[in-house]
């Protein structure tokens, strides 16, 4: 079920319950319970503690696995909110513990309910989302994969390892370990949902050492890392959109500006080129970005800050929260 269809449901069930409670309190139980008693006061307190508790106290208590503060706050809110209404609205004579005896359990019961159905759509709504995250990383995957090793892409590759065994073989050897580790990396390694920085750092180590042997336009790169601690890991294939796009298209005899930093458990690279004034930005960037942000919205959603300016050059700044 899609989160649209997750949602509607939620709302048909939200209606038809308090549709039967209405029913079954003003006509079940009329006589014994409402004949004296105002409905609507009671039934507006009900309505007001199960949304402050599904929209406030849930997420923030059991998401948090403070089970215990949360039974005590719910429990307390049921109690007085039932005495709120006995000592204020009620008007069958009774004391207040007969008048709690009679309807504090009906006021539980719709809050234990909706309290299993918020559990119940949160898993599910978890259950969708990482199905979302499996199919855009493999979205994601299979379009690198396509802009990549592509066989006119490897075929460019290729030719240019051939070319240096003709003019400068010695450097022969290193190229061909650096495509087969990117080749590994690409079809194996971004497999997981997440991978050790370490070793996509490796990736695009070797995909700009590459680039810059390839690349004959490209007048510098310059590319520079700062990184505070190996333990972190990341989502694979994130960072090669932006620099692959720098290499793609940049202006000729140009300088691309590539800087990755990781501090304070804090990603932050940076990617800064001139424009190929022949080149469609809006066109040729459009996929790799928009397949980007989803990932990035599925994976990081509030952890990690994108900005793009085009003025004089090219520059995007990529934040992301490791952990």
């Amino acid at each position: 079920m899609t989160f649209k269809g997750l949602h509607i449901s939620k709302i048909l069930i939200h209606l038809l319950f308090w549709a039967l409670f209405v029913f079954i309190s003003l006509f079940v139980f009329s006589n014994y319970y409402w004949k004296e008693n105002p409905f609507l006061q009671y039934f507006f307190i009900l309505v007001a503690i199960v949304y402050v508790n599904n929209g406030i106290l849930l997420p923030f208590f059991v998401k948090r696995k403070m089970y215990l503060v949360y039974g005590l706050i719910i429990g307390s809110i049921a109690f007085l909110g039932t005495q709120a209404y006995c000592n204020y609205f009620a008007q069958c004579g009774c004391s207040v513990m007969k008048c709690l005896s009679d309807y504090l359990w009906q006021t539980l019961v719709p809050i234990v309910f909706f309290s299993f159905l918020w559990m119940l759509y949160s898993y599910l709504e978890k259950q969708e989302e990482v199905e979302l995250i499996k199919q855009e990383h493999t979205e994601m995957e299979l379009q690198f994969l396509k802009s990549q090793i592509n066989p006119h892409v490897l075929f460019n590759n290729l030719n240019t390892i051939y070319s240096y065994s003709l003019e400068k073989p010695k450097e022969v050897p290193g190229m061909i370990l650096k495509l087969s580790d990117n080749l590994k990396h690409v079809l194996y390694e971004s497999d997981a949902h997440k991978i050790d920085l370490q070793k996509e750092l490796d990736y695009i180590d070797n995909y700009i050492a590459f680039q810059k042997i390839r690349t004959e336009n490209i007048k510098e790169v310059d590319y520079s890392k700062e990184i505070e601690g190996n333990d972190f890991v990341i989502a694979p294939l994130l960072l090669i959109t932006l620099i692959e796009n720098a290499f793609k298209h940049s202006a000729s005899n140009s300088k691309i500006t590539i800087r990755i930093r990781v501090k304070n458990a804090s990603l932050e690279c940076i990617c800064e080129n001139a424009v190929n004034p022949n080149y469609d930005s809006e066109e040729n960037t459009k996929i790799g970005m928009v397949n980007l942000k989803k990932r990035l919205n599925l994976i990081y959603k509030d952890k990690y800050e994108l900005k793009i300016s085009n003025e004089n050059l090219y520059k995007v700044i990529l934040k992301i929260q490791l952990i």
